[in-house]
């Protein structure tokens, strides 16, 4: 459909066909939260098009605001002096080079004369500043202008680069063989390869120079950093949708995009990917890159002490003139992360460096939640937030997101194995390693000590056979737990700065790769399959763009050396003392106790983000309820109220096509109240199971019921197996159970849809499937409640957190029993999302609690269900409304387990249009 463009107010939106209204107030609200930099909090309904609202949106706002910063810029220059900018005034002053340039409060007192000189000094400062910024635009238009050339010449260029890089390897190889003799077996005891494993000389104040990620010369290709969108989601799948959608804008043929993604999803180099681990494919390749940068060095010293470093190849992807070939047609063209992995092959060209070349010059920065959210991560990837515009998309998990990312968890196990391993390399290389290496890596065995001595074990004894004379939880605030560890003393500060700047698990994960089965003289012989208990310490990583074909493929994925996951700990225990705690879980044996940092206050990684932002979008299809957003992350970030705004649209569905329903009490008029306390009752259990048979006896199609957790789920089934409920369920739907695995999920839902299928052709007894899942699992986008959520140190303590730090609102509830309430009123919005997928659609949502029906818990269901909500006393109205209509989907959510805020849900979605995509 060719592209429209639609007037709201005195603004243009340009979009693809002509939008809802809803989008078209979307899209207004969200150009006026950018033009007054405003935090705005938006929802969107799945199947209302939030993505391309996102878009159309923001660009807009971006193209006038460029517009009006030409014209103002050429004004200046056409006068050759312009007024002075008013604070308020922020159309004036547009960018970053414009701040103190004018505007400067004087002394009081001071003469007229002085002032209207420095006024004056002022004014032309700025006009030669936007002359020369102006320039540099112009720079940046030929180049791009010149791109189409270059891409027809690089090929013809590349193979001639080619050639002589062979010419001069050839002549290298030479050299290092005429080099490389008997010297060279006299100067080092050691095997051959096994250099590169010991530590370099380390210069704490100088470091950062030396281990500088960046080459020195590639100062020359920073560019300032225009005004620019970073949007954000949680996967790469969502990241190659939204791309795909900005392909299909009226924008896709203008903006210049750039999708950045971390190195193991862009490297191209198949020996760094091969190690599969993240930390190990970060650690190669900054080595490689240090390599190629002390090469250099030592190319012009000549000295033999660098002999050792030139083992280490330099990677041969990371070639400037390649990279800057990628980065112009990454931005000449929008490419998702695939099309940018094919050029980098084609072009041999790294992209992960090449996409961080193409930021400065980027419109849109498409990147996931990590990189943005994480301070360090961002920092290396080259992210500049001042005066930017953020918008996180799927933001309904923003706060246990950023708690998740600087939350660190390390087990009894790991804490010996890096022991183990530390000690037996102190003993091989330690008369190789200087003064200062040996001081940090005995302050590092010091520590691994003193944390496996306060769980209440041995470093000196094998884990496995450790037993604990004291089990149980035991939670302490940071200050608390370094006294008690008797680790007070050390400055935790270098010792993080050290393990990253000397990459020592680098090295002691290439020591146990050589020399796994070597163990020291006093540790256990069970412990002489390392290999395998070194694969059972692999922390699980998070989705990767490119899952293993098989599982033998799989199993080629080498497990970092557990030095690296107890790095992650130190650094959280350098937390504010307030801000977290940590969490001592001492069970029956050393090996599964663990030490966990919680964080509490994920505002303080947030700050950083709000403070230097122009504006920041959070949007969701689903983010009531709201207070959790405004209270734990912005405002105690330092956000003013007045600066957030909230906006929530309707649904594009009509009125008729949703039927929400509470149900207060079940067929035998028991009241329907899913407490912890009764949940597990026989009755509660009974009456649940007589609601879903009478729904399924009226309903034909898929029925689909949503449970807390997989462990509630699996005494639920068992009590009407036994019951038998099961069989009568089994007689009218053919049941399937959600699977814990994430690669059984499709072939699951695949064989209840076709079941689904089949039996509306076959009309026979059997009218459809019945699918048992989980909330928060893989079925609906949300949060797997445990049985102990409720009840757990993590979530009390976070709780009196809240208490000690929010403010209580007068008639409300305090804001630890708040956020228990919201995280479960959070599920229960995930798994209705999951009913309404686009216009034609329709469903029935029928709640099975008589909470539901108090107005403090409709007030956080979405605004497009609660203004439909019906209260139905007892379950005879509610199975007429439902007879109604031919649903032919329902979800039933059992309730999370706290007391004041366990509920049930049960929805059901009619029957959805084939052409429609679900």
């Amino acid at each position: 459909m060719a592209n429209e463009t639609q007037k709201v107010g005195a603004i243009h939106f340009p979009f693809p066909f002509t939008p809802y209204s809803i989008q078209e107030d979307f899209m207004a609200e969200l150009y006026r939260v950018l033009e007054a930099g405003k935090i705005g909090i938006f929802e969107s309904p799945t199947g209302t098009g939030k993505s391309l609202s996102l878009i159309c949106g923001a660009l807009s706002w971006l193209r006038d605001f460029e517009q009006k910063k030409r014209e103002e810029e050429a004004r200046l220059l056409e006068t050759g002096t312009g007024p002075l900018h008013d604070e308020k005034d922020e159309s004036l002053c547009l960018s970053s080079s414009c701040e103190g340039a004018a505007g400067t409060p004087r002394p009081a007192g001071e003469p007229a004369w002085v002032t209207q000189f420095v006024q004056k000094k002022e004014e032309r400062d700025l006009v030669d500043r936007l002359k020369a910024e102006q320039a540099r635009r112009k720079q940046r238009e030929e180049r791009l202008q010149q791109l189409q050339h270059r891409v027809q010449l690089k090929y013809a260029a590349k193979r001639l680069r080619q050639e002589e890089e062979e010419r001069e390897n050839l002549l290298r190889l030479s050299r290092e063989m005429l080099e490389t003799g008997p010297e060279a077996e006299r100067l080092e005891q050691l095997e051959s390869g096994e250099e590169e494993l010991v530590l370099a000389e380390y210069e704490s104040d100088e470091e950062k120079k030396v281990a500088s990620r960046v080459d020195e010369d590639e100062d020359d290709l920073e560019e300032e950093h225009i005004t620019k969108i970073y949007y954000c989601s949680r996967t790469h799948s969502q990241l190659a949708q939204f791309v795909h959608e900005v392909k299909k804008s009226p924008f896709g043929k203008d903006v210049r995009l750039v999708s950045l993604g971390s190195r193991q999803n862009l490297c191209v180099n198949e020996d760094v990917k091969s190690l599969g681990s993240v930390q190990l494919i970060n650690d190669r390749c900054v080595d490689m890159q240090r390599s190629r940068h002390e090469k250099k060095k030592g190319a012009e010293e000549e000295k033999p002490k660098r002999r050792r470093q030139e083992k280490q190849a330099a990677c041969p992807f990371y070639n400037h003139e390649q990279m800057g070939l990628l980065r112009d047609e990454a931005l000449a063209e929008v490419k998702d992360m695939e099309q940018l992995l094919a050029l980098g092959k084609e072009a041999r060209a790294c992209p992960y460096y090449g996409s961080r070349l193409a930021i400065p010059a980027a419109q849109l920065v498409v990147l996931p939640y990590q990189m943005l959210l994480h301070a360090a991560t961002r920092q290396a990837a080259g992210i500049r937030l001042q005066d930017q515009v953020v918008i996180i998309d799927e933001a309904h998990n923003l706060i246990d997101t950023i708690t998740g990312m600087h939350s660190v968890e390390v087990s009894g196990s790991q804490l010996c194995q890096a022991h183990s391993q530390l000690l037996q390399y102190v003993e091989r290389y330690g008369k190789r390693l200087k003064a200062k290496n040996l001081m940090y890596l005995k302050q590092i065995l010091y520590l691994l000590e003193k944390f496996v001595a306060v769980l209440g074990g041995n470093i000196k004894q094998n884990p496995n056979t450790q037993s604990l004379s004291q089990t149980g939880t035991e939670l302490k605030t940071i200050n608390d737990f370094l006294f008690q560890s008797q680790i007070d003393n050390i400055n935790l500060f270098k010792v993080q700065r050290y393990c990253e700047k000397s990459m020592i698990s680098r090295k002691l994960f290439g020591f146990t790769e050589r020399y796994g089965a070597v163990f020291s003289s006093r540790e256990q012989p069970k412990l002489a399959g390392f290999q395998q208990f070194l694969q059972s310490l692999q922390p699980r990583t998070t989705e990767a763009l490119a899952a293993p074909a098989d599982e033998s493929q799989a199993s080629t994925l080498r497990p970092a050396s557990p030095l690296m996951h107890i790095q992650g700990f130190l650094a959280a225990l350098t937390t504010a003392n307030q801000d977290g705690r940590v969490i001592l879980s001492r069970q029956g044996s050393l090996s599964q106790s663990t030490l966990k940092f919680l964080l509490l206050n994920p505002a303080v990684h947030f700050a950083q983000v709000v403070k230097e932002c122009r504006a920041v979008v959070i949007a969701g299809g689903t983010m009531q309820p709201v207070s959790d957003f405004r209270q734990q992350l912005l405002a105690c970030a330092g956000v003013e109220a007045e600066r957030v705004v909230e906006f929530s649209c309707g649904h594009v569905i009509p009125p008729d096509n949703i039927l929400p329903l509470v149900i207060c009490s079940g067929i035998s008029n028991q009241p329907l109240e899913f407490t912890f306390q009764k949940r597990e009752l026989p009755q509660m259990m009974d009456e649940v199971g007589r609601i879903l048979c009478n729904l399924c006896g009226v309903v034909p199609g898929g029925v689909v019921c949503f449970f807390p957790s997989y462990e509630y789920l699996r005494q639920v089934h068992a009590h009407w197996e036994k019951g038998g409920l099961l069989g009568r369920l089994a007689a009218r739907k053919k049941i399937f159970q959600e699977p814990k695995s994430a690669h059984q999920v499709e072939q699951v839902l695949l064989a209840y849809s076709r079941c689904i299928q089949a039996c509306g052709q076959e009309r026979g007894q059997v009218t459809g499937a019945l699918l048992l899942s989980v909330v928060g699992g893989k079925m609906s986008e949300g949060i797997n409640f445990s049985d102990n959520l409720g009840r757990s140190a993590e979530l009390q303590e976070k709780m009196a957190y809240l208490d000690q730090t929010l403010p209580r609102a007068p008639g409300q509830a305090p804001p630890g029993k708040a956020l228990v309430e919201n995280l479960c009123m959070k599920a229960v919005n995930q798994s209705i999302g999951r009913a309404i997928r686009h216009q034609k659609d329709f469903a029935s949502v029928v709640l099975l609690d008589q909470r539901y029906a108090r107005p403090p818990v409709l007030a956080k269901l979405p605004a497009w269900i609660r203004a439909r909500v019906e209260v139905k006393a007892t379950f005879g109205p509610a199975i007429a409304a439902v007879q109604k209509v031919s649903p032919t989907f329902f979800f039933l959510r059992a309730s999370p387990p706290r007391d004041h805020i366990s509920h049930c849900l049960l929805s059901a979605q009619f029957h959805r249009e084939k052409s429609a995509s679900s």
